[in-house]
């Protein structure tokens, strides 16, 4: 290893990157930005670190992929089913990292045998995040009622409904949160949804949430599973086209 790449490795010990963009390490004042950028390359190719996408890097032997997939859209979060998997609403495990952001396109990454799968959404929706971990190994994650809200809204993203009408029943939901969501979410269907789940699987402490949908439901019929054909039996309730038995999502609730 040459002094330079010795100084370099001796930056990232000492502020403790295991991830890092050049202009963290510009910001140290230790090299120049000539040194930095000759650095890089010669720990690049002798697979000391490994590049992200342009200007980001890792060290080789970091895998921590939820701090990864933050670092690659830092405004937004770790979400859906990466998300469901960590509060422990499925048992599921799927070889893929879901992080949603407003500032990229859609798009699937691979980087060190991990893949990546970015969602962009509109930017009122870059919120319900918490912060997990510390210094260089943080991450935002979407809190239980957000991810819920979430998976609803794209259930093709969460493993479809087998797994979201369990992870609602299991979760533990505050409903307050509940309502923030669905309101900036802005989905009618979502709420309908949800609060006809809500009173089917009879979920405690959700009255709140039932007067919420009640008052923000529409005149439009909307499919309970979007995936499905547009029939069923009428749930006039919730404006709802039941193309799913009843029967069948207690099923699945209780599997």
């Amino acid at each position: 290893m040459t002094d330079l790449q010795k100084i370099f490795i001796g930056i990232l010990d000492e502020f403790g990157y295991d991830i890092f963009n050049i202009q963290m390490i510009k910001d140290t004042n230790r090299l120049t930005v000539e040194q930095i950028h000759q650095a890089i390359r010669t720990l690049n190719r002798s697979q000391l670190i490994i590049k992200l996408e342009r200007g980001k890097y890792i060290r080789s032997s970091f895998i921590d992929s939820f701090v990864i997939a933050n670092f690659l859209a830092p405004d937004g979060g770790i979400a859906y089913w990466s998300a469901l998997n960590y509060h422990g609403l499925t048992e599921q495990f799927v070889n893929v990292v879901f992080i949603q952001t407003s500032k990229r396109k859609n798009e699937e990454v691979e980087i060190n045998g991990s893949r990546y799968k970015i969602i962009k959404v509109n930017s009122r929706k870059i919120t319900g995040y918490k912060t997990v971990g510390y210094g260089n190994h943080q991450y935002k994650i979407t809190d239980i009622e957000k991810t819920i809200v979430d998976c609803f809204e794209l259930p093709h993203l969460a493993g479809w409904y087998q797994e979201i009408i369990k992870a609602f029943y299991q979760a533990k939901i505050n409903q307050n949160r509940l309502i923030k969501y669905c309101k900036i979410i802005d989905n009618a269907s979502v709420v309908k949804r949800l609060a006809f789940l809500s009173e089917l699987l009879e979920k405690p402490n959700m009255e709140k949430f039932i007067d919420f949908a009640q008052q923000h439901i529409n005149k439009d019929y909307s499919v309970f599973e979007i995936d499905k054909i547009r029939k069923g039996k009428l749930n006039k309730r919730w404006k709802l086209i039941m193309n799913i038995d009843e029967e069948e999502i207690l099923e699945i609730a209780n599997s």
